[in-house]
């Protein structure tokens, strides 16, 4: 159903003048030339410090889980190189890693890195056509999968080149990584030692296939300098956050190179690690293993603050909960006002309801967390600056920022103790970032990759040594960076006006039943939205409401999309389009849109693995529905 927005009236911002910003190096490689210097580091260090905490084959994820010691890390990863360089793994060989995140993705990238290999992560979810293109393009040798479907697919993949062979993660006699590591028996430590020394830091480390949210997916070459820079020199600059007593639990993608650069800095630094391959799977976990740390997406911190107002509702506290939502986000701001003028003071009556709810809300939620998050990072995409100052608000600081594969994950982040709701933080140490004419991100750095596998999509992508990330932002005079979008995603209407969608859409997606909106309007004479429904917590919202089961929706499958017209939604969806209208132009504002439910699993085919909504296959499937925004006779603008 289209739906008609209320307009209203705003004024423009103005653009600041073009401005470069750099962050000086805080640690040098020195003698650490490759990542597996960093894991050995370690190792002289700390033999004994534990540095993994793995569930047994078919435990719970409330345990008994199993401490690793750095000591006992290194040996498997040692036996499993043997075995790499015994069936036949040369230097520069690339092996395909596809599994879920779990512990033996860590033994495993160690392991082809200890072996002289590149590594090829793949995503644990990725269909037969992506696996075969990925392997194709990186000349994979040798897969190793998680399990029995992950191996076959990479089978398929390998049959007809020169490959080695496939071995699973999964317990399967004469096919799995025990297997593989009795096959290197009869390579010595000698020998391994030679191949893991022969990498330096301008030597390839991995090949990692970027998302293709706005276009295919490019291979990116990242160096074992890239990592061995990110990982000092992250370390360096978040003592607070990365320290040996700590622990995290890492349950994005290991195919994600964000997944990957936080667990080599927890190995290096020694903070614990335990793996997680379901998200919903990490609640139940957090009592058990009490996190110090946490990395997630903003849709995760969305849905735990919409458990606690649900939970709240079912106790007939709902408007208890909005009291206490809102002085949770007048704490973070008083916080993050307190950063330029520490003199500062919180009013009383903001004092005395930040104690009442402290004990009525916020411990349980902290409590919830498992009782000692210090600090969460939120990334991929951007976070609500409210969401921010809520979190903060409640004792749980969530620091923000903001890279891409092709930086090595993390280029700009917010500090503890400097958290700015909205903004993605300043250049990690080493790194420069400029912002073009146009608006574009630049960046430049030690963490910035060498280029594409494909050498001729390099010319693009790089203007004046600067790597063009394609997304749209300035700098504060802080040299703070915050983002405005894509700049393949700007919208251009028929009168002329240029606008980025990412304010409008970030505001509509901050209410909880909304997974995704989207902007459109190229060439039209006004703009329209599109407004992707979060099966779940619909589901759970018309539980509370009361409302007739027949709109707790169920997703289509296999990629498809229905239009929805239940009265009730599309009154609440109608009111935070009308909020996020009210903070922009005229010109910016949407007009019409239409409510949608869509497959939203990775199979699906329109998000990534780390669930940013891929535009360009959205669009080719919702050509008509957009259309009708436009030409539905019923709905004159």
């Amino acid at each position: 159903m289209t739906t008609r927005a209320r307009r209203t009236t705003t004024p423009p911002d103005a653009r600041p003048p073009l401005r470069e910003t750099s962050t000086p190096l805080l640690a040098a490689a020195g003698d650490l030339h490759n990542t597996t210097d960093l894991l050995l580091a370690r190792l002289a260090t700390a033999p004994d410090h534990v540095a993994f905490e793995v569930r047994g084959p078919g435990a719970p994820v409330t345990g008994p889980w199993e401490p690793v010691t750095t000591a006992a890390f290194v040996a498997r990863v040692r036996r499993l190189g043997r075995g790499l360089v015994a069936v036949g793994i040369e230097p520069g060989d690339a092996v395909a890693i596809m599994a879920a995140t779990r512990y033996e993705w860590a033994v495993a990238e160690m392991a082809c890195w200890f072996a002289g290999a590149v590594v090829v992560p793949v995503y644990a979810t990725s269909a037969g056509v992506q696996v075969d293109a990925i392997v194709a393009d990186a000349d994979v040798r040798l897969g190793l999968a998680g399990d029995a479907e992950q191996a076959d697919l990479l089978d398929r993949a390998l049959r007809g080149r020169p490959a080695i062979g496939v071995w699973m993660m999964d317990a399967e006699p004469g096919r799995d990584l025990d297997d593989l590591e009795r096959r290197g028996a009869r390579v010595t430590d000698q020998e391994l030692e030679l191949r893991r020394a022969v990498a330096g830091p301008d030597t390839l480390a991995t090949i990692v296939y970027t998302s293709g949210t706005t276009a295919a997916p490019r291979g990116a070459l990242l160096t074992h300098g890239n990592f061995v820079h990110q990982v000092l020199n992250v370390a360096a600059a978040y003592t607070e956050v990365v320290k040996p007593e700590g622990n995290t639990i890492i349950f994005l993608p290991l195919a994600h190179v964000l997944a990957r650069a936080l667990q080599l800095v927890c190995l290096a630094k020694g903070m614990r690690i335990a793996h997680l391959a379901e998200p919903r799977d990490v609640v139940p976990a957090l009592a058990v293993l009490r996190p110090t740390f946490l990395v997630v997406v903003p849709r995760v911190l969305q849905k735990v603050q919409a458990a606690a107002a649900a939970a709240a509702s079912r106790k007939r506290l709902g408007p208890v909960w909005v009291a206490a939502q809102s002085t949770a986000v007048a704490w973070g701001r008083f916080l993050e006002s307190r950063q330029d003028d520490p003199s500062a003071r919180p009013s009383p009556w903001l004092a005395l309801r930040r104690r009442l709810f402290g004990r009525l809300f916020f411990r349980r939620l902290r409590d919830l967390l498992g009782g000692r998050i210090e600090y969460i990072l939120s990334g991929a995409a951007a976070l609500d600056a409210d969401l921010c100052r809520f979190f903060l608000g409640i004792g749980v600081p969530v620091v923000e920022g903001y890279g891409l594969t092709e930086t090595t994950a993390p280029l700009t982040a917010n500090l503890p103790g400097d958290i700015r709701p909205g903004s993605v933080g300043v250049p990690l140490p080493g790194t420069t970032v400029r912002i073009a004419p146009d608006g574009e991100v630049l960046a430049r750095g030690p963490g910035v990759f060498v280029g594409y596998r494909n050498a001729a999509e390099n010319a693009a992508a790089f203007a004046d040594g600067f790597f063009r990330t394609g997304d749209l932002g300035e700098l504060d005079e802080h040299g703070r960076l915050t983002l405005h979008g894509r700049s393949k995603d700007v919208i251009v209407t028929s009168g002329g006006k240029t606008i980025s969608p990412a304010g409008w859409e970030g505001s509509v997606e901050q209410n909880p039943l909304v997974a995704h909106a989207v902007l459109v309007g190229e060439g039209k004479p006004y703009l329209g939205g599109l407004i992707l429904l979060d099966p779940e917590s619909v589901s759970a919202w018309a539980e509370r409401e009361g409302l007739d089961p027949l709109i707790r929706l169920s997703a289509p499958v296999d990629g498809g999309l229905v239009q929805v017209d239940d009265s009730h939604l599309l009154a609440v969806i109608g009111r935070a389009v009308q909020a996020a209208n009210a903070q922009l132009a005229r010109s910016e504002q949407v007009r019409r849109f239409s409510v949608l439910l869509a497959d939203l699993s990775e199979k699906g085919g329109m998000v990534t693995p780390t669930l940013k909504l891929k535009r360009a296959a959205l669009m080719a499937r919702v050509h008509d529905i957009v259309e009708n925004l436009y030409h539905d006779p019923r709905n004159k603008p």
